[in-house]
């Protein structure tokens, strides 16, 4: 009888030990500050397709009105557009550029050049593959503008 009363409080014991642990951490309250979820994403490992970090340089904005590409199909070709590793530079400074190649949801054959930075992705420009498009920016120049975008259509 000793022996099994002994092996009853081993048993309720043990069971204490595994099933009554306190959390002793301290609680997270509203107050605390949330870090921002992309400051821990090292963007230098690859293309992140988040489009919540994403911002549009004056250059793309221009390239986008004129060969009417509007954000939702730059968001598109972000989240499932190709990488053309032939026109993106990985290893640029101090962001490395992406090229994505699709087709947005009118069927525009595009390619949008983004450069990702830690805290940011930013779209660089915007070429349509198929419709040599007559583009006004400010800062181009129409002699180079125009064959860069020959070239960036090959």
């Amino acid at each position: 009888m000793p022996l099994a009363i002994v092996v009853v409080l081993g048993a309720a014991l043990l069971l204490v030990k595994r099933f009554g642990k306190t959390d002793n951490a301290k609680p997270k309250t509203r107050t605390e500050k949330k870090t921002d979820p992309a400051a821990d994403v090292n963007r230098n490992r690859g293309f992140d397709r988040r489009v919540s970090y994403i911002e549009y340089t004056q250059h793309a904005k221009c390239r986008m009105q004129c060969r009417h590409i509007n954000q939702s199909e730059v968001e598109e070709i972000m989240k499932d557009g190709a990488i053309n590793y032939k026109k993106s530079d990985v290893n640029d400074r101090p962001c490395p550029t992406y090229a994505l190649e699709g087709i947005t949801s009118d069927n525009q054959r595009v390619r949008i050049v983004f450069a990702q930075c830690d805290l940011k992705t930013k779209v660089v420009t915007c070429i349509d593959l198929n419709t040599d498009w007559e583009c006004h920016c400010p800062g181009d120049d129409d002699d180079s503008n125009s064959h860069r975008d020959k070239n960036d259509r090959k």
